[in-house]
């Protein structure tokens, strides 16, 4: 049987000491002291009634301690956690309690997570009640996301203050885990999504291609695996060579999102405006993609990246796993980045510029093709795009990035 933790319990706390293996409660200390005064009186009155409870309080302690012990060995922990999160949208852990004990009981073990917690509101923890000897509890845990970042679980600590309530025992575990944390991903308005299709709705962006079911394309050589159907018979008993009809299919024009993450001043406001632009280049690529448009990015991670536009949901997760673990940019140009994006261009390929900083297209008027600029510091962009509300830019970076009070 398990529960989830009450926010009252005694195992909700902080671990004070990396290495401390035991200590008191406060109801704890407070037995500590009746049994010091116990055993002060009975040495001061040398009354047989007063050494007998002393001595019943010093077992009933012991009792305490061993019970503890027994209660957190042999007990096996497993975690199970999804492979990545989204900021603002909670997720859950699973822990897996497996009592490996023949005879005793697990009872009352609060599990607490000590390392790869900066991702989150609070640290995850949970509480098992119980798990019999040799059978299986498993606990669940709600865990809000509050930072993008790949994050990697490791040590986590076990508490148990069975029976009585006034002894802690501890033990540290190590199970490796890792958790990529997606950017906060908001609902898009169709209308942007029909504006970033392309500037005009006929020629390059609606352009045929081969593969397809609508009209008819040319003729090719039959290959194995070709559907039979489109066998063009005529033109196969003239040449001797088995023919088949290939049609178009109307190719959807594609998206290069490039993510300006340059930071010219290091302030709150400036790193919120980042991590708004990166959101919203995160929300587009995913609502883009399940459209059913070919979706690229160009960022700087570290040296200028480029994914070339495709389709998927191995798309979608790359350039989120991609935009989820971008570094701190402060020196690396829009200007540059737009340079690098270049090469991924086609005819039919529009051209997003995502910035947390306010500019103007008047540097990208050379450039090939239709741009669209979102700026997050326009706030005009905000009626595309609609974030929940829990969610803090401010906070949503890593922690490492954010600039120092």
């Amino acid at each position: 049987m398990s529960s989830t933790q009450p926010n009252d319990s005694p195992l909700a706390f902080e671990p004070r000491k990396p290495g401390a293996r035991i200590d008191f409660s406060m109801g704890g200390l407070v037995y500590c002291a009746m049994m010091l005064f116990m055993g002060l009186a009975a040495i001061n009155t040398q009354a047989n009634l007063l050494f007998g409870v002393f001595g019943l309080m010093i077992g009933v302690l012991l009792l305490a301690w061993y019970v503890g012990r027994r209660v957190l060995r042999h007990l096996e922990v497993r975690r199970v956690i999804p492979p990545h999160a989204i900021v603002g949208t909670g997720i859950t852990f699973e822990y897996v309690f497996t009592n490996t004990k023949k005879f005793w009981p697990s009872l009352s073990v609060g599990l607490l997570e000590i390392d790869g917690v900066g991702g989150f509101e609070k640290r995850p923890r949970c509480y098992m009640l119980h798990a019999a000897a040799g059978m299986t509890a498993r606990v669940q845990s709600q865990v809000q996301p509050a930072r993008r970042g790949l994050y990697r679980l490791d040590h986590f600590e076990l508490t148990t203050s069975f029976p009585f309530g006034f002894v802690r025992r501890r033990r540290r575990q190590r199970l490796e885990d890792s958790l990529l944390i997606f950017p906060p991903i908001a609902q898009v308005d169709r209308k942007l999504l029909a504006m970033c299709r392309s500037a005009d709705d006929t020629g390059e962006s609606l352009r045929p291609s081969p593969g397809g079911s609508d009209e008819f394309y040319g003729i090719r050589r039959y290959r194995a695996g070709d559907n039979p159907r489109r066998i063009y018979w005529r033109r196969s008993a003239r040449t001797g060579v088995l023919l088949t009809k290939e049609m178009t299919r109307v190719a959807p024009p594609r998206l290069l999102i490039v993510v300006d993450t340059q930071l010219e001043h290091r302030t709150r406001q400036d790193h919120a405006l980042l991590e708004r632009a990166i959101a919203i280049a995160a929300s587009l690529s995913s609502a883009a993609l399940e459209d059913g448009l070919a979706v690229g990015v160009c960022v700087w991670n570290g040296k200028p990246v480029v994914l070339a536009p495709s389709r998927g949901k191995q798309q979608r997760e790359d350039i989120l796993s991609l935009l989820a673990q971008l570094p701190l940019n402060l020196d690396y140009q829009r200007q540059a980045l737009m340079e690098d994006s270049r090469p991924a261009l086609r005819p039919n390929t529009t051209t997003v510029l995502v910035t947390g900083s306010d500019v103007k297209l008047d540097f990208l008027e050379e450039a090939r093709g239709s741009v669209m600029l979102l700026s997050a510091a326009n706030r005009d962009v905000d009626r595309w795009f609609a974030f929940p509300a829990t969610i803090d830019f401010a906070k949503c970076g890593p922690a490492d990035q954010l600039p120092q009070d």
